[in-house]
């Protein structure tokens, strides 16, 4: 911009000398075109009497004596403009303490989709972000994770997550504290947006001899309508007088009720070896061991050596219907080790050196041999660790939800889906489980968007996560963040405070900031989170006149006018931030001080219970109906394709209140 600046500068600079060069040729002319006998003084200032006759003829001269002049002229004007300016001082006039202001509805103008209402992110009542496509220049390109902070009773889900549900326009995946965003808003998802497809011409594409050309399935190939700028036009689907509606394929992760929750089996998700550490790692870190030694480095060391172990095993020797975290649990309880007999060997034992014979480089054998490195007491407190990090699989919900999956996370990117993680705000205990399907969310998805889609996933996958403190750590967060932009997959983290993400993440909390390039203020009273955002706005100056007032026997008066530099809002401004008003923040554009946004004028707001208590949303009745048809359909695929192999899905019989009573797996496409 610089660079563009300077060279239109200096193309000015030069139209301006060769006006003086002109104008000063032309003048030379005319004094040589005077009478010779007139004295030189007479004869200069008639070139100004009469300067209008030299330009009867447009065209410049070419003596020798006119374009020296004309030179000499514009040297002398180089030299002026040297002289005036070698003592230039840089002022900036209004803005001498500091320039912030708030952004205005120009500002935000440039960001947002204009055309397509639905394909943008709703940051506020005025500002908007498109969501989808390129934007006109490349310069208003953003990425679409957005920070989220506000205290307790802010309006963190009924200003921002439910205006985000209301657009349709991708997929969602969404923490739901308490289970009450999917009881809202679950209809309206049920029942999806309009449906819309390319309007024909009529006419279809022909080959050169003039006859249609068809697709590989033998149809014809129409011709669609475009609009002046070359884009298919699209129209709204209607079916017997009405629109046609893209139902979402919801699910339902639901660590309160587990009743109300459909399986989730993080071991349907591994791939590869470091997938499984990928698993490992986040147990880990989000789980506790045993004891003062569950912390200390070597004891968690040796304890992820022997999951990855275990994992290991299971992912490549045993049948689809073991591997999950039942199977892994009767592993550790069956690794009984004796502090008197060091040449014991359990059953795990045996089982791994049958395996070491058959395959000694085996991945899970190699980590096995290295745990048992560890003598016979050192392992025994190893187990004990174990046994209680996976405590919580002793309960036979857990064990149960985790045996299968149903949530197939790797299909999220490839139509619209909306999959609602329930936890509670008050208990943590099965928190964990909702970091690893986190971490497991991203990675797959990001994988499947390179080996599938050439790099981007074709429908975007938004995570708004609520309450994000509560979900736990996700490994390297700070470094998914970054790069799931490019995938189409985004994240909105939600906090009462910065200072959350900071407990968590530590030195990374800065990192995960700096990749939102939107972030929203809702209004709190955190004393850190107050300091920065004022810091951020920065300073803006302002006049202040300050008066004074002399008494005694000769009284006088005085008024002094000056400028000083002010916080564009001060903390304590920013504490008592009205409630229906909020901060914006967008990388590379000034801050917007804006209403909240307000659902009731959303078009589709009448969809949600809110609106309407009719609209409530039955997870249970959803539930039943959801596996009998996707036990109908496994059905189906397997009675016309009985031998296919391709990939593991659940099958069972239901029971009228929506939990399976008989499992079984079967290998489907």
């Amino acid at each position: 911009m610089l660079e563009e600046l300077n060279t239109t500068r200096n193309k000015i600079y030069l139209g301006v000398l060769m006006v003086i060069w002109y104008l000063a040729d032309k003048g030379s002319w005319l004094y040589h075109q005077m009478n010779p006998n007139v004295d030189s003084l007479t004869r200069f200032l008639g070139v100004f009497s009469y300067y209008s006759r030299a330009f009867k003829n447009p065209f410049p001269s070419f003596s020798l004596d006119d374009i020296k002049t004309g030179f000499i002229a514009a040297f002398i004007a180089v030299l002026i403009y040297l002289a005036k300016n070698s003592d230039k001082k840089m002022y900036r006039k209004g803005e001498e303490y500091g320039s912030a202001r708030w952004g205005t509805k120009k500002d935000i103008q440039p960001y947002f989709d204009h055309e397509n209402e639905d394909n943008n992110i709703l940051l506020t009542q005025t500002e908007k972000l498109r969501l989808n496509g390129r934007f006109p220049l490349p310069k208003y390109e953003r990425n679409k994770n957005v920070l989220i902070v506000g205290g307790s009773g802010s309006g963190k889900t009924r200003f921002y997550i439910k205006p985000q549900l209301m657009q349709m326009h991708s997929s969602y995946v969404v923490t739901d504290p308490k289970g009450t965003i999917i009881l809202e808003c679950g209809k309206m998802l049920q029942r999806g947006p309009v449906k819309y497809a390319p309007v024909e011409t009529g006419q279809y594409v022909t080959k050169k001899n003039g006859k249609p050309k068809l697709d590989k399935f033998g149809n014809k190939i129409p011709i669609y309508k475009k609009d002046a700028k070359g884009k298919v036009v699209l129209a709204p689907v209607m079916k017997d007088g009405k629109y046609v509606h893209e139902p979402y394929d919801i699910k339902v992760f639901n660590t309160i009720n587990f009743d109300k929750s459909m399986h989730y089996n993080p071991f349907a998700y591994l791939r590869k070896e470091k997938d499984i550490m990928t698993l490992v790692t986040t147990l880990v870190e989000n789980t506790k061991g045993e004891g003062d030694k569950s912390g200390e480095d070597f004891w968690v060391k040796a304890e992820k050596l022997l999951y990855m172990a275990y994992i290991g095993y299971l992912f490549y020797e045993a049948p689809p219907e073991e591997q999950n975290f039942e199977t892994l649990l009767e592993l550790i309880n069956a690794s009984e080790c004796r502090e008197d007999d060091e040449n014991y060997k359990n059953a795990v034992d045996l089982l791994f050196e049958d395996l070491e014979k058959q395959n000694p480089k085996h991945f899970a054998v190699r980590m096995y041999k290295k745990y048992k490195l560890a003598a016979g007491k050192t392992a025994k407190s190893i187990l004990i660790s174990c046994g209680a990090r996976l405590g919580a699989f002793d309960i036979e919900e857990i064990r149960e939800i985790t045996r299968y999956d149903e949530l197939a996370l790797d299909t999220l990117g490839d139509h619209k889906s909306a999959l609602f993680v329930i936890i509670s705000d008050t208990d943590d205990t099965f928190n964990f489980l909702v970091s690893i399907m986190y971490t497991q969310l991203f990675n797959t998805l990001c994988q499947k968007a390179d080996d599938v889609y050439g790099g981007r996933l074709p429908v975007h996958v938004r995570c708004l996560c609520d309450e994000f403190a509560n979900i736990g750590l996700i490994p390297k967060f700070e470094k998914l963040i970054a790069t799931i932009r490019s995938r189409e997959i985004s994240a909105s983290i939600v906090l009462q405070a910065k200072s959350q993400l900071k407990s968590l993440y530590k030195d990374n909390s800065g990192t995960i900031i700096g990749n939102c390039d939107s972030r929203i203020f809702l209004g709190g009273s955190e004393e850190e989170t107050l300091k920065s955002l004022s810091e951020e706005l920065g300073k803006q100056t302002i006049d202040m006149r300050t008066t004074s007032l002399t008494k005694g026997s000769q009284q006088s008066s005085g008024v002094n006018d000056q400028k000083v530099g002010r916080e564009l809002k001060t903390r304590d401004e920013l504490s008592v931030l009205d409630g229906g008003q909020c901060i914006l923040q967008v990388r590379g554009v000034r801050p917007f001080l804006s209403q909240k946004y307000d659902i009731t004028k959303h078009k589709r707001y009448k969809l949600l219970k809110d609106a309407d208590p009719r609209n409530d949303f039955d997870i249970k009745k959803f539930l039943i109906k959801k596996r009998k048809e996707h036990s109908l359909d496994v059905e189906k695929i397997l009675r016309k394709n009985p031998d296919i192999k391709v990939k593991t899905y659940a099958s069972y019989e239901v029971s009228p209140t929506g939990k399976p009573k008989k499992h079984l797996t079967k290998k489907v496409a």
